[in-house]
């Protein structure tokens, strides 16, 4: 089978969609399968040029939208030598220029909404949504409407899509989505990470891995943090992992500051390779507050390390969590963010050894990387595609 992905970009601050990308196109040519894909980047842009599938940059590097004028007419030339599209993301050119493209191709085309379709965009940000009413209509909307099938990485976030806009039709899937278990020496990871971050050895260090996104809470596990029972007699370390706007870094760092925990915060910035395995590997717990989460790769990454996830109702895959135990789940509130971390400081060595087990039981019986594909390829031949 031969798969084409199309993504607004392959730059890897995109997170997520673009790891899972990366990690699934992978298995699927280890087993045969040919993939590659399509971006929005400027050619020779970052994350282009080591890249590791063949990459069309066809975008003219430009910001926001990102338009091209010969996305779609690339996409309607190669559409046929490829047996199915897979498009990640929706609300910028890529996946208008898909539809423009394919509706009408005998080439059938997928997408993932990656969570950009969950009303807490709609409740956060009015004024957008309802910029994004007025373009609906005539394209997002479409985009979905001719799809093969709309591809939802968990019941959750399927259920929240349906609230978004009263106009809504498509063919709806639930596929698992997840992440490779980590490679590489496990001990010699933790020490580079440790070498290039010598504040967090010896510490209980709490991790927060991802993009760092007013979404995403990062205040509330500031706060929360500050208020750890005796945290000036144990040796807790909160490790922050992840790109971020300069505005919001600066602000962040006053509020730690203020905070007095400028020397119990490290920022690490984005973090790949070993760097990012070794902070898991030094990690007593991964930390995800969010106000709205559609998956969480960092989450499936944490559960593959054996590292038990705190995270809050937000983020969609909570029911699994909860349900194999393999974290501990609250509200997104400032209460909620400090239960997490209290609960956590509560628990004995032995109850935090059983939560690793069972995080990476639920790793391996929920998202690790063949199973992933084994559902998307199974989800494409019962949509039509031949494989």
């Amino acid at each position: 089978m031969k798969l084409l992905r199309v993504i607004r970009s392959v730059h890897p601050r995109g997170g997520g969609p673009v790891e899972a990308l990366k990690q699934v196109s992978a298995v699927l040519t280890q087993r045969g399968h040919q993939v590659e894909v399509a971006s929005l980047d400027a050619p020779g842009a970052p994350g282009t040029n080591d890249f590791p599938l063949p990459l069309h940059a066809l975008g003219t590097g430009r910001d926001g939208y990102g338009y091209a004028p010969g996305f779609a007419p690339w996409l309607r030339a190669h559409a046929g030598s490829f047996d199915a599209v897979i498009v990640h993301g929706v609300w910028q050119y890529h996946s208008f220029a898909a539809w423009r493209a394919l509706h009408a191709a005998r080439t059938p085309y997928f997408v993932y909404p990656h969570g950009m379709l969950d009303p807490w965009f709609k409740r956060t940000y009015p004024l957008k949504h309802w910029k994004k009413w007025l373009y609906w209509p005539w394209a997002e909307y479409r985009v979905l409407r001719d799809a093969r099938a709309v591809l939802f990485t968990c019941a959750a976030e399927r259920d929240l899509a349906r609230e978004s806009f009263w106009l809504y039709r498509c063919r709806e899937r639930v596929v698992s989505y997840g992440t490779a278990a980590p490679a590489g020496d496990g001990a010699g990871q933790r020490a580079e990470f440790e070498a290039k971050f010598p504040a967090t050895r010896d510490r209980r260090v709490l991790l927060f891995l991802g993009r760092v996104h007013v979404k995403k809470g990062v205040d509330l596990l500031l706060r929360a943090f500050a208020q750890l029972t005796d945290i000036s007699q144990e040796p807790w370390h909160l490790v922050i992992a992840g790109p971020a706007e300069a505005a919001l870094l600066t602000q962040l760092q006053a509020l730690a500051e203020q905070l007095h925990l400028t020397q119990r915060v490290t920022w690490t910035g984005l973090l790949q390779g070993d760097l990012k395995w070794g902070a898991l590997r030094v990690a007593e717990a991964f930390v995800l507050p969010s106000h709205q989460e559609n998956f969480g790769v960092a989450v499936a990454e944490a559960l593959a390390c054996g590292v038990p996830v705190l995270i809050s109702d937000q983020v969609n895959i909570w029911h699994e969590i909860e349900q194999d135990r393999a974290g501990l789940v609250a509200p997104d509130t400032q209460a909620g963010v400090s239960e997490l971390l209290h609960r956590w400081q509560k628990l004995s060595a032995n109850e935090r050894g059983e939560l690793r087990t069972r995080a990476a039981e639920c790793f391996a019986r929920r998202y690790e990387i063949h199973r992933v594909t084994d559902d998307l390829l199974q989800t494409l031949r019962e949509s039509g595609v031949n494989a």
